[in-house]
């Protein structure tokens, strides 16, 4: 029979090591003394309550939204999506972004009342397609000027305008 197992955690090849000379941390020695007993296991965990880094700007997401309403042309429900995330952001914005989320909710808001008014006045004369070309025309400034904005870091000067911020 074998002799039990030392409570240290080492082996016969441990102390014989450490008996010829070989030392902790030697380039020439073992590494097997530098081994944890069994079932010990260090980890380090990240502080659950520090702040992550992001994976995208805020800058970038004002963009974003901006790029999902011009698609919106196209698609129209990324216009939705795009409402969404100016309307996530809105609060925790600075300033200069704030400014933005606002003026591209307005432009969502806006354009939804302009597009329901088309279609009742589309019964009537067909005035209903004037006021869409009005509201394609308004919100295509309105996108061209928020982005050309953003690029140069400027905020909307007025964003809860009805016309052209």
């Amino acid at each position: 029979m074998g002799k039990a197992p030392r409570l240290d955690g080492t082996c016969r090849r441990d102390r014989v090591a450490g008996a010829a000379g070989n030392r902790r941390g030697s380039i020439t020695g073992n590494n097997w003394s530098r081994r944890q007993p069994r079932g010990v296991f260090t980890m380090s965990y990240a502080d659950p309550n520090a702040p992550r880094p992001q994976a995208v700007s805020n800058t970038t997401l004002a963009m974003i939204v901006y790029v999902l309403y011009l698609v919106g042309y196209l698609t129209g429900f990324t216009s939705l999506v795009g409402v969404i995330m100016a309307h996530v952001q809105a609060d925790s914005a600075d300033p200069l972004l704030r400014s933005h989320y606002r003026f591209q909710i307005r432009t969502f808001w806006v354009g939804v009342l302009y597009g329901v008014v088309g279609f009742v006045l589309l019964f009537v004369f067909g005035l209903g397609y004037l006021v869409w070309l009005w509201a394609f025309i308004w919100s295509l400034i309105r996108n061209i000027k928020g982005i050309l904005a953003l690029n140069e870091n400027r905020p909307i000067a007025n964003p809860t305008s009805w016309l052209f911020g």
